[in-house]
């Protein structure tokens, strides 16, 4: 079971900042997930909600701020909220990387980016993985890049998530750790998807989705 650290290391860090992507490999992750959404100016930025009172010390959403201005703002400890190529410079292919696409189409500007990184880091195709609840979304990046795994995120396992699956040959089944059971990451194994279970933080249910043998957790607490 892999440890995949929840927006770098969220619960030692501020989220999804370098600060938060250093801890996560220093305590040895081997995946990071962040999330992904365009702001006002056009450029993607690495932040998880759409407005920017919980994690920032500014307000507003961050669709409305070029990034100008959100580099203005503190993310956390003196943290910038960071751009994903600042992210992908940084983390520099030590690990793998899960990328949540939110907001408005972005799944463009992302498969830019990540082509980029291919071609001129030290960055590998198998190290991404892009996901998101929004899968007609995932449809479009995964025609764009058809090489780069895609993970479909669930809170709860719908009856046809092999069909949706299928069509994006999809890598992996990224589900709410809550309404996880040993018989529902069976039948996903059985179809051939990985398992990756979100947000587990706890040591009895770390325990618990590797009793299931889920294939990986997004944990706060690597």
């Amino acid at each position: 079971m892999i440890i995949i650290g929840h927006r770098g290391a969220a619960g030692f860090e501020p989220e999804n900042t370098i600060a938060s992507f250093n801890k996560a490999i220093d305590l040895g992750v081997e995946m990071i997930e962040v999330d992904v959404q365009l702001c006002k100016s056009g450029e993607l930025v690495v932040i998880h909600d759409y407005s920017l009172q919980r994690t920032t010390n500014g307000n507003g959403l961050v669709i409305n701020k070029t990034l100008a201005e959100l580099k203005k703002l503190d993310a956390g400890n003196g943290q910038k909220i960071p751009t994903l190529g600042e992210t992908l410079q940084f983390i520099d292919g030590r690990v793998a990387i899960n990328i949540e696409l939110k907001g408005r189409p972005n799944s463009k500007q992302i498969a830019g980016v990540v082509k980029h990184f291919i071609e001129n880091g030290n960055w590998e195709k198998d190290d991404f993985i892009v996901s998101s609840f929004n899968h007609g979304e995932l449809h479009k990046f995964h025609k764009l890049m058809p090489e780069i795994k895609i993970g479909l995120l669930y809170e709860t396992i719908s009856n046809d998530f092999h069909k949706t699956a299928s069509a994006l040959n999809a890598f992996s089944i990224n589900a709410d750790f809550n309404f996880l059971t040993g018989e529902i990451v069976e039948e996903i194994h059985s179809k051939n998807y990985r398992v990756y279970a979100y947000t587990v933080n706890k040591t009895t249910d770390k325990q618990r989705m590797k009793d299931f043998g889920v294939d990986g957790i997004f944990t706060d607490f690597p």
